[in-house]
């Protein structure tokens, strides 16, 4: 009898493991190897269309309100008989400046300031002066544009605004005060202009809510009445607008920064992939993580400019 003492290796030795898509023992095919990159696409998707939804209905709100509170000041300090800087009173205007304070109590606006601009990008802070018509409380039709879902939905509920209403706009030009005199949809007859008079319309989409401006799609229109004297508007106003500037009309200027965004969350995605697999999910996180929000609030930020500016 032998002394040697034979040792039986495992019975998995020099077995290589079976591909994905190989047939088990059964006989059944394995998941074939296409399909967990189609997946991870899938859910890499559905994260930026959640995160786009949530920054539209929620984020650009919180955005809004901070941006109304810098505007809000620097309007203050123009309105202060002792500023050194004029407010600005009509002609050509920066855009992005603030021309007004907003109140109306029956549509829960109060002290909200009006910006000179209607384009998608103006919207980011809040209601917009359109560039071509006067200012609210001078002669003529003052045209204000706002969002009804989205960036803080600061013309969410001029819908409730009735005959009879009250309405006070501030400008450089001291305090007017309004009356709204009708709610109408697109295609009703224009208002009627006094004279030496002066109207100011106040333009959004007829819903809101939860994509209820994008859903309904008609545009809502409130015209209130100055009662008092109408200021006299300077000279040297834009008598021609872009298309963007238009109610209904999202700004395709963007679309660039969209692209260039996009690519920025293609390249976090595949940087992404390699960390977790170099690193592991709980070492990567802490860099994916705070980039990847990064890139999808500035993809989300110039996605919602193409966005119509009623909605």
């Amino acid at each position: 009898m032998s002394d040697s003492t034979v040792i039986d290796e495992p019975a998995t030795a020099g077995l290589e493991p079976a591909p994905l898509d190989a047939e088990d023992d059964d006989g059944h095919a394995g998941p074939p190897t296409w399909l967990l990159p189609l997946l991870s696409a899938i859910v890499a998707l559905g994260v930026v269309v959640a995160f786009f939804v949530a920054f539209a209905l929620s984020f650009s709100g919180i955005q809004e309100h901070r941006n109304q509170a810098q505007l809000y000041g620097t309007l203050r300090g123009l309105l202060d008989p002792s500023s050194p800087t004029a407010p600005y009173l009509g002609g050509r205007i920066p855009v992005g400046a603030p021309v007004a304070l907003l109140t109306a109590p029956a549509a829960g606006i109060h002290d909200v300031v009006v910006v000179e601009g209607t384009t998608s990008e103006q919207m980011r802070d809040g209601p917009g002066h359109l560039r071509n018509s006067p200012l609210p409380g001078q002669v003529g039709d003052a045209i204000l544009i706002a969002r009804s879902t989205t960036t803080g939905a600061p013309f969410g509920s001029i819908d409730h605004l009735r005959r009879g209403d009250p309405l006070t706009i501030t400008t450089g030009q001291g305090h007017f005060r309004f009356t709204v005199e009708d709610v109408r949809r697109a295609g009703s007859h224009l208002p009627a202009i006094p004279p030496s008079g002066s109207i100011v319309t106040l333009i959004t989409s007829s819903g809101s809510g939860f994509l209820g401006g994008v859903v309904n799609g008609h545009l809502l229109y409130v015209d209130a009445a100055l009662r008092g004297t109408a200021a006299a508007a300077p000279e040297h106003a834009p008598h021609q607008i872009t298309a963007a500037e238009v109610q209904g009309h999202g700004d395709p200027a963007a679309l660039p920064w969209v692209l260039a965004w996009f690519v920025g969350l293609v390249a976090v995605a595949v940087g992404g992939y390699w960390l977790i697999a170099r690193w592991g999910w709980r070492r990567a996180w802490l860099i994916v993580a705070p980039v990847g929000i990064a890139v999808l609030w500035g993809f989300s930020d110039e996605l919602l400019q193409l966005v119509p500016n009623v909605f």
